[in-house]
């Protein structure tokens, strides 16, 4: 992850000069823009609405409609559970419960190095409670397993 001052200004429209011309660049470059700087600061979205010949809130409303775009970087590891009814039927919610205390923080925040995020589904449902932990699924998480995935993330 990079602060947006660490980069040239140039990153950026080295970026929508990247997407030019494309069909339906707003998702790439957003995607783009947060795979360099882990996030997608909203200092951004003025210039990528101007080069788009879209309005501001076109592009804000794209990039809030999306859960996966952040407005800050997220912590060097990233806790995804599955909040889909499949895997609240298998004590997800009580599992949720476990995360958040035991990071002591809530959906969508940093906890030291660790971002606990909700997602609704995993495509796991049969295996239900499901996580994500660093783009790694995982099935059958119980108390025991998610203690283990979040001791592995240093918290």
């Amino acid at each position: 992850m990079k602060d947006v001052t660490d980069l040239p200004e140039d990153r950026l429209s080295q970026i929508l000069a990247d997407h030019a011309g494309i069909e339906g660049p707003l998702l790439p470059i957003l995607h783009a823009v947060q795979a360099e700087w882990g996030h997608v600061p909203d200092a951004f979205l003025p210039r990528i609405a101007q080069a788009l010949n879209l309005s501001r809130a076109e592009v804000h409303g794209v990039k809030s409609f999306y859960h996966d775009f952040r407005d800050e970087p997220a912590g060097r590891h990233v806790v995804k559970l599955c909040r889909a009814e499949a895997c609240q039927a298998m004590g997800g919610d009580d599992l949720a419960d476990r995360a958040k205390a035991r990071l002591g923080c809530d959906w969508h925040e940093t906890a030291g190095n660790v971002t606990l995020e909700p997602v609704f589904c995993l495509g796991l449902c049969a295996c239900g409670p499901a996580a994500m932990v660093d783009g790694r699924l995982v099935g059958r998480v119980d108390a025991a397993v998610l203690d283990r995935l979040l001791a592995e993330c240093g918290a």
